[in-house]
């Protein structure tokens, strides 16, 4: 069977994660956010009391990790490490910086590619992150850049952390907005870039559901649904 695949790429607090699983929703696709896979990989590191950017000692520690991946009936995605779910735990801030670093890591990019790819090989799929349409999914039917100010993404993620409880302040969010674009962009394997056939959807003046109305606008243009 020959399985459709939107690839959303995207620098933090764009509302990828967001935007992407409503447009899976709307079309029945099966959504994957990879930054989920990353940051499970970042607890794991932080709880072993491991330098995230110390490949010396992360890279050891891949070949143990028991990571899955399921979805409940509302179709929400779940992140298991050695049984448990971490689904919660890994949106705590510090696992959010110590993803970026860990992912910078080529060893870890591989460590986790074949697992991505598997997921577009068995499912019509939306996935976002960093890398799909320039690395994970080059192929993809259809390629989304999502981007927003950086002011406008520190105050989205400043909202999603004060609804999950935890403590912040704005200027702290927008710094860390601001150093993990330099990282992300700056890394030497799979930096983030906007894909040469992507098409390019900046929400800083768009609310949520003209956001979701601008993606399917894009999706409808490259595929028939």
């Amino acid at each position: 069977m020959n399985y459709k695949s939107i690839a959303i790429d995207g620098p933090a607090g764009a509302g990828k994660s967001t935007l992407a699983r409503r447009l899976a929703e709307k079309l029945g696709f099966l959504y994957v956010d990879t930054g989920a896979i990353y940051r499970t990989v970042a607890l794991a590191v932080l709880r072993a009391g491991i330098d995230p950017a110390d490949a010396a000692r992360v890279v050891p520690l891949l070949g143990g990790l028991d990571i899955r991946m399921s979805y409940g009936g509302d179709g929400v995605q779940r992140m298991y490490l050695a049984g448990e779910d971490v689904s919660e735990a890994i949106r705590e801030h510090r696992v959010s910086s110590a993803a970026s670093k860990a992912s910078a890591l080529p060893e870890v990019r591989a460590f986790l590619l074949d697992f991505q790819r598997r997921q577009a090989q068995e499912h019509d799929v939306v996935m976002d992150g960093r890398d799909i349409g320039t690395v994970v999914l080059p192929d993809a039917d259809v390629k989304i850049f999502l981007t927003a100010a950086p002011e406008t993404r520190a105050e989205r993620r400043l909202l999603e952390l004060e609804q999950r409880g935890q403590a912040a302040d704005f200027n702290t969010v927008l710094r860390d907005i601001r150093e993990r674009d330099h990282q992300d962009e700056t890394r030497p394997v799979a930096p983030l870039k906007r894909a040469e056939d992507a098409a390019l959807l900046d929400t800083t003046r768009l609310n949520l559901e003209q956001s979701l109305e601008g993606l399917l606008s894009l999706v409808k243009e490259k595929i028939a649904l």
